[in-house]
């Protein structure tokens, strides 16, 4: 929200306070709290007649610092409130002397000038962050007699913004003005269904704002060398969130507020669903499902969108007898073909479902401040709203969902759950401004328990649009309602990198589009950069998205992609446990991993899968693409071409290939099963060996389907010598040196010839091969 009027003037009719001198500091075991009055006291008559604002200093965490402003303590708190994980025990280091107080928590320090105008400035390992200085902190009120706290920080001339939650907009958030407000708005707008008050910086630090109610941010907008942001109410509280990397700090940001769940492997695997509003029935399944089997189609899991239900009865979580007429014995037989099963809810009850009555008898609904049931006709006639604030609702709720988990169902697509009325009453009294964007943590939060409860840790995951900070913690999400154009996949792509820089690991989107039928091309475009996604799944709006019905070449060039995933799982579930416990994105934008190169820092049509592996999908018909490769000799994993770093690269693809560069020193853990991705990782795998420069090691985990590590392998080279280890392997393994056809010496294996390198296959109970390379 702006409130100026250009860089000198305020908005006519608004008041701005600012704090300007320091009263008194109060220290204790935890932090520091500050008065600052709103202008210099020179008498005593000066303390009257002006506000006194109040800043609490701490750090619930190694390399996190919280800044609380408060003006008026004696509004009452309302929740909800985001969940945040404080590190137990955790105390700053407080130093101080009569110039400047030094709060420090790790690596991040905030110093605070004593005399003088007001000063904060935090200093991140060494290197100066951000800070707020004379009257960029400001307590407002409009000329309506609104307040809002605002806070601007620092913006270093060519420090860029991301994050933000998953925006469609333009990567890079500098210049642009985002309200952290869900709404269902496509992927062609600036508005989101996941928004998150967090924001990560190219100067290696990032900005929590812990308000679940609407932030209002203008980044180099208002003012262009600020990142503003600000909040109605008496208060702001906000956290600086330090590292020596960034991934550190996405690390540190995913330790306050939750990690990502492991999802289970069988996830990974090749989703394909009924699509919305086309029709069918269990034949109509059973076709679709046999097609994918004889023409080699790999498929693991098998979506049910909303019409699995009767119409107008959304959501009564009953099977439509007319379409259905026995349920459980359709999913056994499905499940039976090795096939996992998801259905699609929301958390709205129509008019017309059973549950409508029930719901409203026994106050599980939302209500009007007159208390009334809330109802509109928007997307279901006269829908309800499930209050997740009461305990019993939630349970009415989750009952019927164990009930279908019971009948054979594997996961659940919550969807909707941002468009949440502020004009109701909760029935834990919360504050309505504050759940709308909250009550899809709630949600979401509710239908994963039921998964993990009735299938176990590892084994629980969602298919979710919508999300706010937290969300990460119930994957896996996607991107919404997307268009079949080359125009709307790259703003897919933009939506899912800034999620990524948002704390969240694990990622979808509906490949080819939901809205229309794409066109062939964009069709085989779109499934090689789904195929090397998080998660990946085929979805529409209006028509089936089985391959046959595009052309006779979509179909080879799924199976390509979803074997190439498939053999890729052991490499891939690394990244995902990396994922899990590090709170890293599988899908990575490349400042991520290269922020030392400038280059990448604005790069957003390209990505990184894992930190070995560099995608760049292709947007135009004539398979042009352009990307850039950063330092290093990289090889292009399906054909065996090297590629120079540290420069752009332009090349033309045919379908059946595209830009994936295996990065220089690296062991990647390629399986032996092409067909499912949930496998035994151990059993014949095989460790690629690309580009090991003298000197240099690399490594590679091997992890059960629960997220536990097996053993590492490892690669070290000196000269001419290579010493391959996979110490804790009981299963047999291989190795394939990429690039090098032959070796004057092995040790501890056989050699045989492949197509892109020499292959070792690891002698019977050795856990290490020697390689001497030929001259």
């Amino acid at each position: 929200m702006k409130f100026t009027d250009g860089y000198w003037m305020v908005k006519e009719g608004t008041t701005m306070h600012h704090p300007i001198e320091i009263r008194d500091i109060r220290e204790s075991a935890d932090g520091v709290t500050v008065h600052a009055a709103c202008r210099n006291v020179q008498i005593k008559g000066d303390t009257l007649n002006a506000p006194l604002l109040q800043v609490e200093l701490s750090a619930p965490r190694k390399d996190v610092i919280r800044v609380r402003w408060t003006h008026h303590a004696g509004k009452k708190a309302v929740g909800p409130n985001f969940e945040l994980f404080p590190e137990a025990g955790f105390k700053p280091d407080i130093a101080t002397d009569a110039d400047v107080l030094t709060l420090t928590s790790g690596g991040l320090s905030l110093k605070l000038s004593k005399q003088g105008p007001w000063n904060m400035a935090f200093t991140n390992y060494g290197k100066y962050a951000t800070g707020s200085s004379h009257k960029r902190t400001a307590y407002i009120q409009t000329k309506d007699k609104q307040a809002f706290f605002r806070e601007q920080l620092d913006l270093g001339v060519s420090e860029r913004i991301y994050g933000l939650g998953e925006r469609f907009t333009p990567f890079v958030k500098n210049g642009q003005v985002v309200d952290i407000w869900n709404e269902d708005g496509g992927t062609s707008s600036e508005q989101a269904y996941k928004n998150v008050p967090f924001y990560l910086s190219s100067e290696g630090y990032g900005i929590f704002v812990n308000h679940p109610e609407r932030v209002s941010f203008e980044i180099a907008s208002e003012n262009v060398s600020k990142v503003q942001f600000s909040v109605p109410g008496e208060s702001l509280e906000y956290f600086v969130v330090g590292g020596e990397t960034l991934k550190d700090v996405l690390g540190n940001y995913t330790a306050l507020t939750g990690k990502p769940a492991l999802p289970p492997a069988w996830s990974f695997g090749l989703w394909l669903t009924t699509s919305f509003t086309t029709d069918y029935d269990e034949e109509t399944v059973n076709s679709f499902i046999q097609g994918m089997a004889d023409r080699d189609l790999p498929l693991h899991v098998f979506h049910f969108d909303c019409f699995w239900m009767k119409e107008y009865q959304w959501c009564d979580f009953e099977w439509d007898p007319a379409v259905f007429p026995e349920p459980v014995q359709m999913l056994k037989r499905l499940k039976d073909r090795g096939l996992k099963i998801c259905v699609w809810i929301n958390s709205y009850i129509a008019q017309k479902s059973p549950l409508f009555d029930e719901g409203m008898e026994k106050g599980y609904l939302v209500k009007t401040p007159s208390g009334d049931v809330w109802q509109w006709d928007l997307w279901q006639a006269g829908m309800g709203l499930v209050d997740f604030t009461n305990p019993d609702a939630v349970e009415w709720y989750k009952d019927h969902l164990r009930r279908l988990v019971d009948m054979g169902v594997d996961c659940f697509k919550t969807d909707f759950g941002e468009r949440i009325p502020t004009d109701v009453v909760y029935f834990d009294g919360s504050d309505p401004a504050k759940m709308h964007n909250y009550y899809t943590q709630l949600y979401n939060k509710a239908v994963f328990e039921v998964l993990e409860e009735k299938l176990g840790k590892n084994e629980a995951m969602l298919f979710a649009r919508s999300a706010t900070a937290g969300g990460q913690q119930f994957p896996v999400h996607w991107g919404g309602d997307c268009s079949a154009t080359y125009a709307s996949m790259a703003e897919t792509i933009r939506g899912g990198l800034s999620l990524g820089l948002s704390g969240f690991g694990f990622w979808s989107h509906d490949i080819s589009g939901f809205e229309s039928t794409a066109p062939p091309d964009i069709y085989k475009r779109w499934v090689a950069f789904g195929l090397l996604s998080s998660h990946s799944r085929l979805h529409g709006n209006e028509s089936y998205r089985v391959p046959w019905l595009f052309d006779e070449e979509a179909v080879d060039v799924l199976r390509r992609f979803t074997k190439l995933k498939s053999a890729l799982m052991p490499y891939l579930f690394g990244a995902a446990v990396e994922a899990s416990t590090q709170g890293l994105p599988m899908m990575r934008a490349m400042v991520l991993e290269f922020p030392e190169d400038p280059t990448t820092h604005a790069l957003d049509l390209q990505y990184m899968l894992g930190d070995r592996l560099l995608v760049a999908p292709i947007f135009r018909p004539d398979g042009r693409v352009q990307y850039y490769v950063p330092e290093g000799r990289w090889t292009n994993y399906l054909t065996g071409e090297t590629v120079e770093g540290g420069k752009w690269h332009a090349e033309e693809h045919g379908y059946m290939t595209l830009p994936l560069l295996v990065a220089p020193n690296t062991l990647l853990a390629v399986g032996a099963n092409d067909q499912k991705p949930d496998y035994d990782y151990a059993d014949g795998i095989t460790f690629e060996l690309f580009e090991l420069a003298d000197g240099a090691s690399a490594k590679a985990p091997v992890y059960t389907l629960g997220g536990e590590l097996l053993y590492t392998a490892e690669a070290v080279r000196s000269g001419n010598r290579i010493v391959v280890t996979a110490e804790g392997a009981l299963k047999p393994w291989n190795l394939r040196l990429a690039g090098i056809s032959e070796a004057s010496g092995v040790e501890g294996g056989q050699t045989a010839a492949g197509e892109q390198g020499l292959l070792v296959n690891a002698a019977a109970g050795s856990q290490r091969i020697v390689i001497s390379l030929a001259e």
